[in-house]
């Protein structure tokens, strides 16, 4: 029932939409009779051309969304041979929820599993099927568990859900490709806008109104206790991977790094931390559920678990890894397929965790070097550099740039820290430590014994002008030197930068350019163009290559160069920069300036106050 009120419900929706088109269309037109009486030709068409624009999207919108086609998803196609357990899993399950099996498996690296089917007309006619198992999901789940998920996949094939994926794809396509495509300040697309909003509101309901559908397949198949589970699971299971991701692949991947096995270094992180993972599969607070979303908060589906049929279901504990005959060759298939390295250097996990983390910590201490650099006039700033200073007595004076809020006698006591990090920069560079990985615990610097070193205590003499021939002399021991410990990269670049703004039409100095704000310093682009196409312009620009490029393209302003700002009207904004050497920086917001995002500005202006406190 669920499935034929989405269909009714998806076309009927998208039909309205166009009738909306056509039903403007004609006010457009009465609209251009109707100024025509009273206005000269060329002031009708300034006013009613914008207006035919927008619905000329309509059309455009629907050309393309009819031609569009729902292609799979990319991953690895496993064949008997690879998953013959998943396989005849699947097909036993296809057989008790009384629907067709898949023609097709693939193993992709998210962690869902979802179904799909390319039928014709409308969903009136089944087509090819393709189930998509997610890889963790195999690695951290128990048998019954993921019996429990693919039943409810199937779930939706018996349902008939997925026969109309193809309308709802369309029709979001189609919505989506026209609002696009109009002016943010047309009012054609205000009505677009909020026609998009109704169908959204209407197709979600239906969605959320499947899964519940599809979750008594899953009870009824693997037990209350497995699909309850499963279902608490995937949420723990979901902030593991991103936890992952984030505190171990993606330092080393901003540093020009690859693992050679990124899924085995899950599997291997799951064993390591299972403990955390179940209390957060146990310990996490339900969501409160929203009516823009696809699927019902877990609490009210396990809730609903309760009231659905259930057979008894034997527990099979047996890992789900198992159903395939070599996850870990499957894994590095899938990266294979999935990863683009673009020229990365590909490591073992243990070496690619030294290197990430060094390569981090060295990022960390050029800002120091620069820093001292530019405060010392030293050509090529490094560690003897900032040791210099600190037997000079001028450490603190150096410091208070880190700790503005301290005296100089504080501000040199405060430097350990960074110091510490300098230290171990050293240690590194002299191949007397490295940084050793742990899937349990984070990574420990070690020595070449391979035991823990700690390198503290040597940056707290190191900051002290009384002891620091006995930091110097400790570091000897170790055979670190520290002329060898310099800034490898002597300017900020927009590596790896983040985009948070644009700003088109600005004047620098007095001249127009268009500024990208970067999470690390200004794209300045000179002789931008006109300032009526600024957002459209600023949109090409960064969707044509990466920040990074454009960073060297043009002239790139780092934060750090920047000395102090004083903003002097927020809006419109004006701005003078002072940059080290006393050279001075005039920005000027004009009227017609335009913006990539309508917090450029707000964002420019924070980013202004950081660098004045």
């Amino acid at each position: 029932m669920a499935a034929t009120y989405r269909a009714l419900a998806s076309v009927l929706m998208l039909i309205g939409f166009y009738v909306v088109a056509l039903l403007q269309l004609v006010a457009v037109a009465a609209l251009g009779f109707w100024l025509h009486q009273r206005l000269s030709g060329l002031a009708t068409a300034k006013l009613t051309i914008p207006l035919l624009v927008a619905l000329g999207a309509v059309l455009v919108g629907l050309w393309r969304a009819i031609r569009t086609k729902n292609e799979p998803a990319p991953g690895l196609i496993l064949d008997e041979r690879a998953a013959p357990g998943l396989w005849a899993t699947v097909r036993a399950l296809a057989a008790e929820v009384g629907t067709r099996a898949p023609d097709e498996i693939r193993l992709v690296p998210e962690v869902n599993a979802a179904v799909a089917e390319q039928s014709t007309m409308l969903g009136l006619v089944g087509g090819r099927r393709t189930m998509y198992v997610g890889l963790p999901l195999l690695q951290a789940m128990r048998v019954d568990q993921l019996r429990s998920v693919l039943a409810h996949e199937l779930g939706h094939y018996s349902g008939r859900h997925t026969r109309l994926g193809g309308v709802a794809y369309r029709g979001r396509l189609a919505i989506g490709e026209t609002i696009g495509r109009i002016g943010r300040y047309n009012p054609v697309g205000w009505v677009f806008r909020g026609y998009a909003r109704l169908y959204l509101l209407v197709d979600n309901a239906a969605s959320r109104r499947q899964e519940l559908e599809a979750d008594r397949s899953s009870v009824r198949l693997a037990g209350r206790e497995a699909a309850a589970s499963a279902l608490r699971t995937l949420p723990a299971l979901d902030a593991a991977w991103s936890f992952y991701m984030r505190s171990y692949v993606q330092p080393g991947w901003s540093a020009g790094l690859a693992p050679d096995d990124l899924f085995g270094g899950f599997a291997q992180l799951l064993a390591g931390r299972r403990g955390q993972i179940d209390d957060l599969r146990e310990n996490a607070p339900d969501r409160p559920g929203s009516r823009w979303d696809t699927h019902p908060p877990i609490g009210v589906r396990v809730a609903a678990m309760a009231d659905a049929p259930a057979d008894a279901a034997a527990v099979d504990a047996r890992p789900a890894a198992g159903l395939l005959a070599d996850v870990d060759a499957a894994g590095r298939q899938l990266q294979g397929i999935v990863i683009d390295h673009e020229g990365r250097q590909v490591l073992p996990w243990p070496e690619f965790i030294a290197a990430a983390i060094a390569a981090g910590g060295q990022q960390e201490a050029d800002s120091i070097y620069r820093a001292a650099g530019r405060f010392t006039g030293a050509e090529e700033p490094g560690l003897s550099t900032v040791l210099e200073l600190v037997r000079a007595g001028r450490l603190g004076e150096f410091a208070v740039r880190f700790f503005p809020d301290s005296t100089d006698e504080e501000a040199a006591a405060r430097f350990a820290g960074p110091m510490h990090t300098l230290v171990v920069n050293a240690a590194i560079r002299a191949g007397w430590a490295h940084w050793q990985l742990s899937w349990s615990d984070p990574a420990r610097l070690v020595g070449p014994d391979g035991e823990p070193c700690d390198l503290s205590d040597i940056a707290k003499l190191a900051v002290d002008p009384r002891t620091l021939d006995v930091a110097l002399a400790r570091l000897a021991e170790l055979g670190v030197d520290p002329a060898g410990a310099t800034a490898v990269q002597r300017r900020v670049s927009g590596d790896d930068a983040d985009l948070v703004g644009g700003l088109a039409n600005f004047k620098i100095d007095g001249v127009e350019h268009d500024v990208l704000v970067l999470d690390r310093g200004l794209v300045l682009i000179p002789d931008p163009g006109k300032a009526s196409k600024g957002e459209e312009r600023l949109r090409a620009l960064v969707g044509s290559v990466p920040v990074a490029e454009l960073a060297t393209r043009h002239p790139f302003l780092p934060y750090e160069e920047i000395t102090s700002v004083v903003v002097r009207r927020e809006v419109p904004l004006k701005a003078e920069l002072t940059l080290h050497g006393g050279r001075t920086m005039a920005m000027q917001e004009l009227f017609s300036s335009e913006f990539l995002g309508k917090h450029s500005r707000d964002a420019l202006v924070s980013l202004f106050r950081r660098i004045g406190e």
